[in-house]
């Protein structure tokens, strides 16, 4: 990977980017964790809370689940649109205001008094929430020394995964002890700390310099990437697997709030703990396709996934819960994968292709998310783990061609350097 040198602002010298074990790199380590927190808390606050949402609302488990799609979806439009205002801007005064915005959105879902206007402070909380996953990887690889943005990637996802964790465990039991929109309060004032905690913290940009990409510009740099088979693949993974998750997590509830779990929210929202498996297997994942390639270990880490969620289906909670586990750390490690690989492999921006990935991801989320109550309502628990295995089916069947006519036919080239092929 080509690397830019920037002269220091005082010594001259050149500057490769905060370094580990400094406090501007802490500084900027924290910082960004807390814009994950406070994004991710918002963004799935209501999930834990969706069967109680269901009865206040009057509304069915799909229609719930809308809460949750809506903010995805509106996400997953502004991706892309955010990536070139962080152009513009800069990064973190960009993601200042798109972090504030979103709050004051947050507060709107919280207070609307009919389920049609959440759902639409929703889609708007979700399009202000974009740019933090839009600029946050851009703005490491920015500011941070070349050999420390692994370490400083994973940072950050933590501070997601944490967040999500939090959105989900702190507001379903609030909500029930009592009422949901109490819990999405709670959920709301801890992201508004989290967002001062970004403000302050993270240190002023040294590296960024501001670029007006036109819109030919804009299209050539999405449109190269969405040439490479590999870098589709990986939007496909994003897509897939992440429709599956959020399925999962929506629907779970239903599921054991009813025979023959008979489980109270507040106990279902204690799965939701399964989410810190993602802050183990993100970086293990990372190293092993370092090791042995990503498509080998994305294939792994996809078949775990249907194992674990058709593990679910025994009517035992101590399995519910292994299948659980599993197919949570599965899922973490074949996103750090493939959202990894969607940046090494850009060929028309590496900003735009990770904005194409986060498009997909988030669509995924908001579609099949909400598909999955379809499932449900029709064919119980059993249709919607049956989609969720679908979906990662056909998300292995996709890396396993680009490995055969793609990735290994690269490979063997490289090992005979007199071959002729790509």
């Amino acid at each position: 990977m080509h690397q830019f040198q920037f002269p220091g602002p005082q010594t001259g010298e050149t500057w490769l980017g905060h370094v580990p074990k400094t406090a501007s790199f802490r500084r900027l380590m924290i910082g960004l964790f807390f814009a994950g927190v406070a994004t991710f808390a918002q963004l799935y606050s209501p999930q834990g809370l969706l069967p109680l949402i269901a009865a206040d609302l009057q509304a069915s488990a799909d229609q719930a689940a809308l809460l949750v799609s809506a903010s995805t979806i509106g996400l997953a439009a502004a991706v892309i649109p955010w990536s070139f205002v962080g152009d513009r801007l800069g990064r973190k005064p960009a993601m200042t205001i798109s972090i504030i915005t979103a709050c004051l959105f947050g507060i709107g879902a919280t207070l609307a008094p009919t389920f049609g206007v959440i759902l639409l402070f929703r889609v708007l909380e979700g399009m202000a929430l974009g740019g933090v996953p839009a600029l946050a990887m851009a703005y490491l690889n920015e500011e941070v020394h070349p050999q420390a943005t692994g370490q400083s990637a994973g940072t950050f996802i933590a501070g997601t995964v944490l967040g999500g964790l939090l959105g989900r465990v702190v507001a379903a039991p609030i909500g029930e002890w009592y009422h949901w929109r109490m819990g999405m309060g709670v959920v709301l004032a801890l992201a508004v700390a989290s967002a001062v905690c970004f403000l302050l913290l993270t240190p002023a940009a040294r590296k960024f310099q501001p670029t007006k990409s036109s819109p030919r510009k804009a299209i050539a740099a999405i449109t190269t990437n969405l040439r490479s088979a590999v870098l589709n693949v990986m939007y496909l993974q994003g897509m897939l697997l992440m429709g599956g998750f959020v399925a999962v997590y929506n629907f779970l509830g239903f599921h054991l709030i009813e025979e023959p779990f008979n489980l109270p929210v507040s106990v279902v929202s204690l799965l939701f703990l399964a989410y810190l498996m993602g802050t183990f297997t993100s970086p293990w994942a990372g190293a092993l396709a370092t090791r042995y390639r990503p498509s080998r270990v994305l294939m792994v880490l996809t078949l775990l996934m249907i194992t674990g969620i058709l593990l679910t289906l025994v009517p035992n909670l101590w399995v519910v819960l292994l299948g659980l586990l599993v197919f949570t750390g599965a899922f973490f490690g074949a996103h750090s994968v493939a959202s990894g690989w969607a940046g090494a492999a850009a060929e028309g921006g590496r900003a735009q292709s990770t904005s194409l990935y986060n498009l997909c991801y988030y669509t995924g989320s908001s579609v099949f998310g909400w598909l999955g109550g379809i499932f449900l309502i029709h064919y119980g628990w059993t249709g919607t783990v049956l989609m969720t295995a679908g979906l990662a089916l056909l998300a292995l069947t996709a890396t396993a061609l680009l490995y055969v006519f793609v990735v290994r036919p690269r490979i063997k080239a490289v090992r005979e350097p007199n071959s002729t092929r790509a």
